[in-house]
């Protein structure tokens, strides 16, 4: 088992477990750990002694989502690599081998919109996903206006993302945003053992299985995503999008009504 400060990597049977390690901010991602949780994908898509990854949470939550510190004051970096949100959608949208999400608490944002990516979802009993984005004056990421709606139907899809309300484990399961709920101590248990079955098989079969069941909607994905990052490049740092950060960091409710003109 390896740990850095934003993940915590075991390989046992073929299968390799990404723990998202900010615990003491409920896993949200900030750069750092997206890099992490990229790196670690990007690597163990190409190593022969791993056939399956299973990604899960440390402590209480999933993850929380975007680091909002860092959303409002973005890193800049020089060295000319890939990083963060898009480094680490792209490293997962296009991973060829089985991902297995375990969600042992709260998902929010990121913690969602990841899901449709994996090919299996196991949920605890208490956790919850939510898709905030209208409540931050911004809008869906990650291929999700393309994903959501394929994966739970065109209502289902469209109450998460309105609405933004929370969804818990049986809804997730009964709409087809999870694929198992379990008991919170058998989450864990239940993931590795199907990643264990799923790790016996050739590697070659489940990489040329996947890569032939992702191949239709690859395309479909991409185009998605370019028009959400264009959306939201358009709503980030726009007056919704200032006062839901700044309600945030003064722990009140945001207020739309009135806001000064775009």
């Amino acid at each position: 088992m390896t740990e850095n400060s934003c993940v915590i990597l075991k390989k046992e049977n073929r299968v390799l477990t990404i723990t998202l390690n900010r615990p003491n901010a409920l896993n949200a991602f900030n750069d750092d750990q997206y890099d992490a949780a990229a790196n670690a994908l990007s690597s163990s898509a190409t190593d022969d002694n791993i056939a399956v990854v299973i990604i899960t949470g440390a402590g209480r939550a999933f993850t929380a989502g975007q680091d909002l510190d860092e959303m409002s004051t973005p890193r800049q970096h020089n060295d000319g690599k890939r990083h963060g949100f898009h480094y680490f959608i792209d490293t997962l949208a296009n991973f060829p081998k089985p991902i297995i999400a375990a969600v042992n608490g709260m998902g929010v944002g990121i913690g969602l919109t990841m899901l449709p990516h994996c090919d299996f979802v196991f949920i605890s009993e208490a956790a919850r996903l939510k898709a905030p984005f209208s409540t931050l004056g911004v809008t869906v990421e990650a291929g999700n206006s393309f994903l959501l709606p394929e994966r739970v139907g065109w209502a289902n899809a469209a109450h998460i993302l309105y609405s933004a309300e929370w969804i818990d484990a049986d809804k997730a399961v009964e709409i087809g945003l999870a694929w198992k709920k379990t008991r919170a101590e058998q989450l864990i248990p239940e993931a590795e053992k199907l990643a264990t079955l799923i790790a016996a098989m050739p590697i070659t079969s489940l990489v040329h299985t996947k890569n032939l069941v992702l191949a239709p909607r690859l395309d479909a994905i991409k185009a998605a995503r370019k028009r959400e990052t264009a959306a939201f490049v358009e709503l980030v740092g726009a007056p919704a999008n200032r006062e839901a950060i700044q309600a945030f960091k003064e722990k009140r409710p945001a207020n739309f009504t009135n806001l000064p003109e775009q």
